[in-house]
């Protein structure tokens, strides 16, 4: 066997049957990397930063004959890893995976281990122009034109949830929170983890919008700001996604409170009073005050009560889609906050 070549076109449009080796190093990894892909570095942190200065400062051959050492020591572990991910994922899909690997550009760590692995016995494909090639497709697909559809509506109108029932209706959807790790208040991060980088947002991003566009249907999205928590969408999609069509969802104010008191008021006092504070200063001084001494008595209605009526104001000013000219609004008016019901709305719509 020999190992192949694959661009990076051939690889995204490739049936999904390979596992994807990331060889750069952790760091590199955990900053972001293309979705799917599983780590296997080559070099640690420490021992990247060594190679990359000897190549820049010495040469070349330098760089090699430094590397060589690392390598070699790593050659049994990194075999049994893949052939430990290759035996997992043969259980699951009942064959043989194809083995792609890649590092930065395509270079001599990716061709390092896949002459290795190729050695042992796996079929291999080396990914040419490495992560920096998919990059620069992730990016390419912010500036196509997508059929997009957006859903708004107050804070607390389960407007997510809407749309994952939509999407279990054959629907095309992409989940901005989701993705971002965020439900984009002050109180988002809540439950949600550690948030991915903005360039492994944009990594995400871009699969999921090749993937859902694939469907040949609408691609809905929550109405959002640009920015989820420390992620920002990036700019010449936003504006393409304010520029489309936006179906607001109406419901009564008492639906969306009961909502938002069953999504939040589990979490503990102590993070529900920081994530108040986090918007003293626009919600005022008085009412910032009578919030945290609702959240500290346990009276956590009273206390979403006084948030929800902030947030519709400051929805009307900034963020709901009828201050903007370019988009089409259209209401929807639905009696309570009740995800299936309100998909089959929209599905009535035929929208």
């Amino acid at each position: 066997m020999a190992v192949q070549k694959n661009n990076i076109v051939d690889f995204i449009n490739s049936e999904p049957n390979y596992l994807l080796l990331d060889v750069r190093s952790p760091a590199e990894f955990e900053h972001a990397h293309i979705p799917g892909a599983h780590s296997l570095p080559l070099f640690d942190n420490e021992q990247r930063a060594i190679v990359g200065t000897t190549y820049k400062k010495q040469s070349r051959e330098d760089a090699i004959k430094i590397a060589l050492p690392f390598f070699g020591s790593k050659m049994k572990e990194m075999v049994e890893r893949v052939e430990k991910l290759s035996k997992e994922y043969e259980k699951i899909h009942a064959t043989k995976p194809l083995i792609f690997v890649h590092c930065w550009r395509g270079g001599m760590r990716s061709a390092a281990v896949a002459w290795l692995l190729d050695l042992y016995g796996f079929k291999v494909f080396q990914l040419q122009g490495g992560y920096k090639a998919y990059r620069n497709w992730a990016i390419e697909q912010f500036t196509k034109t997508y059929p997009l559809k957006v859903l708004g509506g107050y804070t607390g109108s389960g407007k997510t949830e809407t749309l994952h029932a939509m999407a279990e209706k054959g629907k095309a959807f992409i989940d901005l929170e989701g993705i971002a790790k965020h439900k984009g208040s002050s109180f988002g991060a809540l439950g949600q983890g550690l948030q991915p980088s903005q360039e492994m947002f944009e990594n995400l991003l871009a699969n999921a919008l090749y993937q859902e566009n694939k469907k040949g249907l609408p691609i809905w999205l929550e109405d959002e700001s640009q920015r989820i928590g420390t992620v920002m969408i990036p700019g010449i999609f936003f504006k393409q996604i304010r520029a489309s069509t936006c179906y607001f969802l109406n419901i009564p104010f008492e639906s969306r409170l009961n909502f938002i008191v069953n999504n939040y008021g589990a979490f503990d006092a102590t993070l529900l009073i920081d994530a108040t504070k986090r918007i003293e200063k626009r919600l005022g001084g008085l009412e910032t005050k009578n919030a945290i001494q609702y959240l500290k008595e346990g009276e956590t209605k009273e206390a979403f009560e006084i948030l929800l009526k902030y947030y519709d104001k400051w929805y009307d000013k900034n963020l709901k889609p009828s201050a903007e000219p370019t988009l089409n609004l259209i209401n929807i008016d639905a009696d309570a906050v009740n995800a299936h019901v309100n998909a089959n709305i929209f599905m009535g719509l035929i929208i």
